[in-house]
């Protein structure tokens, strides 16, 4: 080979090294921004309480950690007070497991809203809420960490192999009968815990209140 034709070959392979590292860093730089973005974010902390009434069962009272979920628990209280929930159903549900709702109107219709990160182990958060009797959860796809938007459901009964795959994130404190009632009531039409839209139990509001 000529050696005009090795010095050319160099200077080729240095252009794209530097090009490589180049993208390397602005790369880099794009993720740390990123970071700094989500760690600035006005996510809320410490306790929060709300109180779900449900039309004809009544009133379910909770109280969320946002310590533990704090994008979980701002994303949820967002929606609460902006009365995103009022008027939704519970649309699923499975006595002996759980009650599912907000996701769907009285018609049937979806309702959409935002997806979030989903804060569980299974996508390198910790979470130390357990799926047990009264915990609250965010509901998504399996097949996708970050599709939970503002479908929540809550446990009738332990299911502790949901730990660190769903983003719990409250309890009950008050209102358990009322969960009992839904979940011993309903009368799901396949053995995914559909309901009919005509039987669906409705969610007359959600709301923040003070403890």
């Amino acid at each position: 080979m000529e050696k005009r034709h090795v010095v050319a070959l160099f200077f080729v392979i240095i252009s794209i090294l530097i090009i490589s590292l180049f993208i390397i860093v602005k790369n880099n730089n794009n993720d740390n921004n990123k970071n700094k973005e989500d760690n600035n974010k006005n996510y809320l902390k410490g306790k929060h309480y709300v109180e779900i009434e449900v039309e004809k069962y009544g009133k379910i009272e909770l109280e969320l950690d946002a310590d533990t979920a704090p994008i979980t628990v701002t994303n949820f209280i967002n929606l609460v007070n902006d009365g995103f929930y009022d008027g939704l159903t519970f649309h699923r549900i499975i006595s002996g497991f759980m009650i599912q709702g907000g996701g769907y109107d009285q018609k049937g219709n979806k309702m959409d809203a935002k997806s979030i990160k989903g804060e569980f182990l299974d996508n390198h958060i910790k979470n130390n809420i357990s799926h047990k009797r009264g915990v609250i959860s965010m509901a998504r796809i399996p097949s996708d960490n970050n599709s939970a938007s503002s479908e929540f459901f809550i446990m009738h009964e332990d299911a502790l192999y949901l730990d660190g795959s769903y983003a719990a994130f409250g309890y009950v404190t008050k209102g358990m009968d009322v969960v009992d009632k839904i979940a011993e009531k309903a009368k799901p039409i396949d053995n995914n815990g559909s309901i009919d839209i005509e039987s669906r139990p409705i969610i007359k509001s959600i709301k923040v209140i003070e403890k």
